[in-house]
């Protein structure tokens, strides 16, 4: 934003000798740039994560945060039928402590050679002294007595050095400074804590790229079938630190996969070089990133719960009622798809001409809303887009954006917004939160990697440390999704 520039002392003394009419114009062309700031300035303030694109934690102290959602009528807490997690007592301990009754708590009588009738049962659930165990692998050396020759007994593929840590405990510093995004340093110190074990900085880094490394054939695989899908994929990205340098984490996933990737750049540069998009066959749904509509071969599908927060900004900054209608008319179609999916794949011919005819409606009040006044006289040519208010630039996008904004509607494979990405990205920005920038470009690589593989697995019910172990012995998981193609690609 340049700063804003008063008058010069001679731009006045020029108007006042031109007149009276040149000191009004003067003045008018000083305040509309003064009113527009303003209004600039406004918007800006105005803006929290419920009427744009800012995440929760921006509000600050003072602001609560509008949820989106309807309130769904439930009480809080578990609904009837959930399981549920309650403790409950085993049959069969690992352990019975017997505390003996030794005297009556009445008369005083000896009750020790009294055979106790019944018991009553408590029971604790606690985890055991844990410590590393060390096993030493040897390998038999024998000396042939027919031909003298000398031949070594062979050690496990994953026993590799003189020293080293097994399986289990290198998936856990995976686990921690990966999974739950701990720091280095402080998950050096919970291994030590809890198995009084030292381990170096450099030997959980080392964990990390060994991990990444098993799983890269996997994550290539998950890129070729997303690639290949005919299916709604999700598209997204976020801003963060590689040296200190911004750089930008896409991700590319479905219910089942997640594809992420770092790259220097936002736009087509990396979406080119990460190779999904522009040979995607499904639909693409993302955020109307103006990158993404440079390949006209893929369908795209926007997220509407962006252009709720769109509507609700232009409802309460600028009190423009097509907002509110459009806003209104999105939810109920929302509603409408909600109630025919479990019968129908789209909804009726005769429902989607209504709600294109009302959606077409109120755009139409949006342009009149907006409309802009003819100059008295030609503006001077400026490079680049006109600038426009806000709302103009709204009903704009609905207009070119219909097929687009109304995917869901016609597709019930097509979701009603971008969700599945949003939520996908936000273990990168809570990593951001925790530890802060990556270091070095290798380091953020591996992140992509171990994340893709867990964030893939975790989709398709596993444990974390089940499949990190099963990586540190080189036999990485792979979803049933993947498995024709990994067998085909061998």
């Amino acid at each position: 934003m340049e700063p804003l520039q008063p008058p010069s002392e001679e731009e006045i003394k020029a108007a006042y000798d031109q007149g009276k009419e040149s000191v009004v114009a003067l003045f008018y062309a000083t305040f509309q740039k003064m009113a527009e700031r303003i209004q600039q300035l406004e918007d800006r303030v105005a803006k929290d994560s419920s009427n744009s694109g800012k995440p929760p934690s921006s509000d600050g102290l003072a602001k609560k945060p509008k949820s989106l959602r309807h309130k769904s009528g439930k009480k809080s807490g578990g609904q009837p039928g959930h399981p549920g997690s309650t403790l409950k007592a085993v049959a069969h301990p690992n352990y019975i402590e017997v505390h003996a009754v030794k005297r009556c708590h009445h008369c005083q009588a000896s009750l020790e050679r009294v055979t106790a009738s019944v018991w009553e049962k408590r029971q604790v659930f606690d985890v055991p002294p844990v410590q590393v165990e060390v096993t030493e692998h040897q390998a038999e050396i024998k000396e042939c007595p027919i031909c003298h020759q000398t031949s070594v007994g062979s050690f496990p593929a994953d026993v590799s050095q003189p020293v080293q840590y097994g399986k289990r405990i290198k998936a856990q510093m995976v686990y921690f400074n990966q999974q739950h995004h701990v720091p280095l340093e402080r998950t050096a110190e919970i291994i030590e804590d809890l198995y009084d074990q030292a381990v170096s900085e450099g030997t959980i880094v080392e964990a990390c790229v060994q991990v990444a490394k098993q799983v890269g054939p996997v994550n290539q695989v998950c890129k070729e079938e997303l690639q290949a899908t005919t299916g709604t994929a999700h598209f997204d990205e976020t801003g963060g630190r590689v040296e200190k340098k911004l750089w930008w984490l896409h991700v590319v996933c479905t219910n089942l996969l997640t594809y992420y990737a770092v790259h220097r750049h936002r736009g087509s540069k990396a979406l080119d070089e990460i190779g999904i998009f522009p040979v995607f066959k499904g639909t693409a749904m993302h955020d109307s990133y103006r990158s993404y509509f440079q390949y006209d071969a893929v369908h795209n599908a926007l997220c509407n719960a962006h252009h709720l927060r769109d509507l609700i900004f232009i409802l309460e900054q600028y009190h423009q009622t097509w907002a509110e209608e459009m806003k209104a008319l999105l939810l109920e179609i929302k509603d409408a798809v909600a109630a025919a999916q479990p019968n129908r794949e789209a909804l009726l011919p005769a429902q989607i001409a209504e709600f294109e005819t009302r959606y077409d409606t109120i755009v139409a009040a949006g342009l009149q809303a907006n409309s802009l006044p003819e100059p008295v006289e030609p503006l001077p040519k400026k490079r680049g887009k006109p600038k426009q208010h806000p709302a103009k630039n709204l009903v704009d996008h609905f207009q070119l954006r219909k097929q687009e904004t109304l995917a869901f509607m016609v597709d019930f494979k097509v979701p009603f917004d971008n969700n599945q990405a949003e939520r996908d990205l936000r273990m990168v920005k809570l990593k951001q939160k925790v530890s802060g920038c990556f270091r070095s470009e290798d380091g953020a690589k591996a992140f992509c990697q171990i994340r893709s593989y867990i964030s893939t697995a975790r989709k398709n019910g596993q444990q974390v440390l089940d499949i990190l172990q099963l990586a540190l012995i080189g036999k990485p998981f792979v979803p049933p999704i993947l498995q024709a193609r990994i067998k085909s690609s061998a």
